[in-house]
């Protein structure tokens, strides 16, 4: 069963700049300059595809969509890449390593169903047609060091990522939803932690005792290598 979720954006080139609002998130396609010496006409522009989630209404006021539509897609991003290792595990995972990777799988698919829900037909890939396949190819999946090394560095993302959402909501129950998923995702940091090295689950803790905490601008630089998309926080709230 594949898992991988979101969706594939073109737009036409255009001369100037066009913006397409999809359900609280913006697509907006730029052109790339193409410089020749040649007599012929200009070549057409390419289009670049950007995904940046929207938090602002029509009159400049914060709204939660564009927070929600980023956890979504963390969500979609940590389903698929656990599918992917379940559907072919590393033949050297230890005993009950296999179910806990299952039980990692099925959180992140409650919780993209959880979020998804919540958000209803603003959700950012409400109605398309075509997912979005994520790319893992920068980690060993076929080894159990691999595979933990990747979940913890995924689950690391995703902790500081909901630890740095919360403020910017400004409904108390969306608030109250991510927090339900950040508490899992923070114990699901210290299992991989656990796996990758024993005794080293609060190795993301603080001196002063809090945890990681990362901006959307941030999450984005560090997801990005997984998402075959661009993705920009311009219109994300940043405080």
């Amino acid at each position: 069963m594949s898992e991988s979720t979101t969706v594939s954006f073109l737009a036409r080139a255009m001369q100037r700049r066009s913006f397409f609002k999809v359900a609280g998130a913006s697509v907006a396609a730029s052109t790339l300059v193409l410089a020749g010496c040649s007599d012929e006409p200009d070549p057409t522009p390419v289009a670049e595809n950007i995904l940046a989630f929207n938090s602002f209404d029509a009159q400049g006021n914060v709204i939660d969509d564009g927070i929600l539509n980023y956890a979504y897609l963390l969500t979609q991003l940590e389903a698929a890449f656990y599918q992917k290792v379940v559907a072919a595990p590393p033949a050297d995972l230890q005993q009950g390593e296999l179910a806990y990777l299952t039980d990692l799988r099925d959180h992140e698919l409650i919780h993209r169903e959880y979020l998804k829900a919540i958000l209803g037909s603003k959700a950012y890939d409400s109605g398309a047609a075509t997912p979005l396949e994520f790319t893992f190819t920068s980690f060993t999946l076929t080894t159990r060091v691999g595979v933990w090394a990747a979940a913890q560095q995924l689950e690391d993302i995703a902790a500081a990522a909901y630890n740095g959402a919360g403020k910017l909501l400004v409904v108390t129950a969306n608030l109250l939803a991510l927090a339900k998923i950040a508490s899992v995702e923070s114990r699901h940091a210290a299992l991989a932690h656990e796996m990758v090295q024993a005794d080293s689950f609060g190795a993301t803790i603080g001196a002063d005792g809090l945890d990681d905490t990362k901006t959307p601008t941030e999450v984005f630089v560090l997801i990005q290598p997984f998402v075959p998309i661009k993705l920009s926080a311009a219109n994300l709230p940043i405080s």
